[in-house]
């Protein structure tokens, strides 16, 4: 009977754990939040090379136009030592609402920039921000507690060390917020290659961004204008 009784209750637990909807990104219910990412912040990155991670706040960025993804800006003392926006952010995002905060450290605090995100009228947010475990933590947990869904682009933030990059992304974990890389954020976003945005457009962003899968594009596309099959080459793909 206890056995039964067991078997019964796991029986249950897998069906309810099946029926668990998969989060993923919607890009018809989905909104963009930049997050102080500022000239100033970017020196106190320390777990991201920085090369790499300035590809990486861009490539956040231009989620915005290549998805079409209504897009909403916030800086911290932007006059003061945290800097400005890179000039390519603004760029990219000509008529997004800009919150330039004073004081508040937890972006969500400022009454514009909470104004602001409800009035995108969407109920999933891809977030970064410096530094992970403030600007786009605190972010992430306000949100989480109004009932949105909350994507926080692991690439495209940055901190003080890989330590406080892992507790950050750990805490904004077990809050329920999914902590993903730009690579499957594009991917849910566009879902097949065949749709629109799709191969046309998402392609050149890899290459840009993502270069070692433009590489792959390059290759392939390279191959097969002017390349050559030998007998071995054949034999290893006939099936």
């Amino acid at each position: 009977m206890q056995f039964k009784s067991i078997f019964v209750s796991f029986v249950t637990l897998s069906v309810a754990i099946a029926a668990k909807s998969l989060p993923r990104i919607d890009k018809d219910k989905a909104a963009l939040l930049i997050i102080d990412h500022q000239t100033g912040l970017f020196n106190l990155v320390r777990d991201r090379e920085p090369v790499h991670y300035r590809n990486a706040v861009l490539a956040h960025a231009a989620l915005g136009p290549l998805f079409n993804l209504t897009t909403v800006i916030t800086t911290s003392a932007e006059t003061g030592p945290n800097g400005p926006l890179p000039k390519e952010i603004p760029q990219m995002h000509p008529n997004a609402p800009i919150i330039r905060r004073q004081g508040e450290v937890n972006a969500w605090d400022d009454p514009l920039f909470r104004a602001a995100v409800k009035a995108t009228g969407k109920k999933q947010f891809i977030i970064a921000g410096i530094t992970t475990d403030v600007c786009t933590a605190f972010v992430a947990l306000s949100l989480l507690s109004e009932g949105y869904e909350v994507f926080a682009n692991a690439d495209a933030s940055g901190t003080f060390d890989e330590e406080t990059a892992r507790l950050a992304n750990d805490r904004m974990r077990q809050a329920g917020a999914q902590v993903v890389t730009i690579f499957a954020i594009v991917g849910d976003l566009m879902r097949d290659w065949r749709n629109t945005p799709g191969t046309a457009d998402v392609l050149p962003y890899l290459d840009q961004y993502m270069p070692s899968i433009g590489m792959i594009a390059r290759s392939h596309a390279f191959s097969v204008l002017n390349g050559t099959i030998e007998q071995v080459h054949e034999d290893l793909i006939t099936v």
